[in-house]
């Protein structure tokens, strides 16, 4: 018998659960508590913990929904976290009793998405291997846009024209509490274009803001106090990433994002070890958004994945259940 234990998280739990993120090797602040509990009335949590011999081992954050597990609904990405400790044949392990748990509770089916490589602080792929050898395929496939801090390519001359024409145009940058403005450059560009609004309300932003108040930060571009454009930054260890960007139609004029980007690439996050403008992809990767893509490109950003995997939960008579 295995040593591995699943047991399902409640708010008792809440401390540990923070403390091993912090310290574990594939995790970033969106698999805190705090982060991941806001929307908790829309993803019903079903998240996991698994100990061994009274320990946390591992931490799968889900939320349960038409008799499939997801890891998470709610998050880009949310896979098996994991300490330094962990190898491979423990994680194999641990999905194995994933894969009996599922079985035994009920659910049909299984969606992962891994955390990508770019957030890991050291290599963490455990869980894919784990993944081929319990029977996963790939169900989605998102392509970001990624600048390796270490190993850049110059900006296209048209991003360069951009920041010319802002400077010149007297734009400044600043960081900013005042999200208000902002948020309604970046709904009104949402719903005249595809009919949404951003996924967080302004009071979620807010919220999530106070709460990771070092990770979560928004620049502006404006010129004679208004804001022309902007974009919202979630930083991690490895990583600042573009979570929204948004201009006004003076602020595509006058090369706004191009200021921007330039100021948070070379000079605010030139520390980290990549800067992620985000995926250019809908319809579970299915479509690519050329123009989009274009100009994250142009600044040097390149291709990483954001993939999701899915298991179909056999029967306890080994028969697949569809």
């Amino acid at each position: 018998m295995t040593d591995i234990q699943i047991t399902r998280y409640d708010t008792t739990f809440k401390k540990e659960w923070d403390d091993f993120v912090s310290n574990s090797k594939n995790a970033t602040f969106l698999l805190k508590r705090g982060y991941m509990d806001y929307h908790s009335d829309r993803f019903p949590d079903h998240s996991l913990i698994f100990t061994r011999a009274g320990k946390i081992f591992a931490l799968l954050p889900a939320s349960a929904r038409d008799k499939a597990l997801v890891s998470h609904p709610g998050l880009t990405y949310g896979g098996l976290i994991t300490n330094s400790k962990a190898t491979v044949a423990e994680v194999l392990e641990a999905f194995f009793q994933l894969k009996q748990y599922l079985r035994l509770n009920g659910f049909l089916s299984f969606i992962y998405k891994p955390v990508p490589y770019i957030y890991h602080t050291m290599p963490a792929d455990e869980d894919l291997y784990a993944l081929f050898r319990i029977g996963a395929v790939l169900h989605s496939r998102s392509v970001s846009s990624t600048i390796d801090q270490n190993n850049r390519t110059k900006f296209r001359n048209i991003r360069k024209a951009g920041i010319r024409k802002a400077v010149k145009a007297g734009l400044i940058i600043e960081e900013t509490s005042d999200f208000a403005p902002f948020w309604q450059i970046l709904n009104t560009n949402l719903t005249d274009r595809y009919g949404v609004k951003a996924v967080h309300s302004l009071d979620e932003i807010k919220l999530l803001a106070s709460r990771f108040p070092e990770e979560i930060k928004l620049f502006v571009a404006k010129k004679e106090n208004k804001t022309l454009a902007g974009m919202l930054v979630y930083a991690t260890k490895n990583v600042a990433h573009s979570q929204y960007i948004a201009a006004s139609p003076e602020g595509k004029e006058s090369g706004a994002l191009d200021l921007i980007v330039d100021n948070l690439v070379n000079n605010v996050y030139k520390h980290l070890a990549f800067f992620d403008f985000g995926t250019s992809t809908e319809n579970g990767g299915n479509y690519l958004n050329e123009n989009l893509i274009y100009q994250k490109e142009g600044f040097g950003g390149r291709a990483v994945c954001y993939d999701s995997y899915e298991l179909t939960v056999a029967s306890s008579h080994g028969s697949s259940i569809s």
